[in-house]
């Protein structure tokens, strides 16, 4: 595929956005690869990083290698995901605990067009098709009620927890920040990101390129054998991670974090109208309208590209 410089950048901003995602516990920024148009091929891509690449880099040198790994396309994605990463953590962690109603709302529109244009590219619906997609929905749905642990500072656990969330971020609809909140390392990482301890950073970052060159091979596999039930188990995951993106909660249990403080460890998607606080109903249809458009002009962005 030959590429000009504008296509490396707006793949560089497709991965801004993807970073900007992952960041948030409750977003996936595999769904916005796939809204995007590059999901496809970054799942094949990662599923082709193996020895192999070694052996074409000794026997025909650097420029077959960098061909054979599509490394210009990773390399453009890498560094807008990186970048967005690491900036947006400490910004959605900022918004989340001063503006949670905002930034879920947000995201909650931002999800709900990611159905539409995920769920419209299965090109046959039939009976097998619309079972697996209510298996994936009922799946992320109960991942999103599932408590959150305590927070976990365990070198090996970190690696693990790398692991386990990559997979979840590389899906879409599932959130791989979720994840870490779950299993208590997102604030262990973000903390660690903060402070610049390259350590626990490194460990995290090893996992996580385990986990990614395991689970591609696998979604790779899926999408070449069933490729509409994998459309519609991914749409099914999309769909029921609604319920943690949903802006107005209550609180049902609260856990101690490593300093003391409270932090909320489970909650409830409630009505806005039974919401006990300002429900800024206004100004949240107002995001909830801007998360849907920035979803239709990333796929009017994509579709042009496929």
């Amino acid at each position: 595929m030959q590429r000009r410089f504008i296509d490396y950048l707006i793949i560089s901003f497709k991965g801004i956005a993807m970073g900007a995602a992952d960041a948030v516990p409750g977003v996936s920024g595999g769904t916005i690869a796939f809204i995007s148009g590059i999901y496809e091929e970054l799942i094949n891509t990662i599923s082709q990083v193996n020895f192999s690449l070694i052996k074409t880099l000794r026997k025909e040198g650097l420029i077959a290698f960098w061909k054979q790994l599509n490394g210009s396309f990773l390399l453009a994605l890498l560094i807008g995901v990186i970048v967005s990463y690491l900036s947006f953590m400490r910004l959605a962690k900022y918004l989340i605990e001063q503006h949670p109603i905002l930034i879920w709302s947000f995201f909650f529109g931002l999800i709900v067009a990611s159905i539409y244009f995920v769920g419209k590219q299965i090109t046959k619906w039939k009976l097998s098709t619309l079972v697996v997609l209510l298996f994936g929905a009922f799946i992320a749905y109960y991942i999103t009620t599932l408590p959150a642990l305590s927070d976990n500072e365990n070198p090996m656990f970190l690696m693990f927890a790398g692991a386990i969330a990559i997979c979840a971020m590389i899906l879409p609809g599932i959130s791989g920040a979720f994840i870490l909140v779950m299993l208590g390392a997102y604030k262990t990482l973000s903390d660690a990101l903060h402070d610049f301890d390259m350590k626990k950073v490194a460990l995290f970052a090893f996992g996580a390129v385990i986990g990614l060159l395991s689970f591609s091979r696998v979604l790779k596999w899926l999408f070449k054998h069933y490729h509409n039930l994998t459309l519609s188990l991914l749409t099914g995951f999309i769909f029921g991670s609604l319920n943690k993106i949903w802006p107005w909660k209550e609180v049902i249990t609260w856990r101690l974090n490593s300093k003391g403080e409270e932090i909320p460890q489970l909650e409830k998607s409630i009505s806005p109208f039974a919401f006990e606080h300002d429900p800024q109903l206004i100004a949240a249809l107002f995001l909830m309208a801007a998360g849907f458009l920035v979803i239709f002009i990333l796929e009017r962005i994509g579709s042009k590209q496929r």
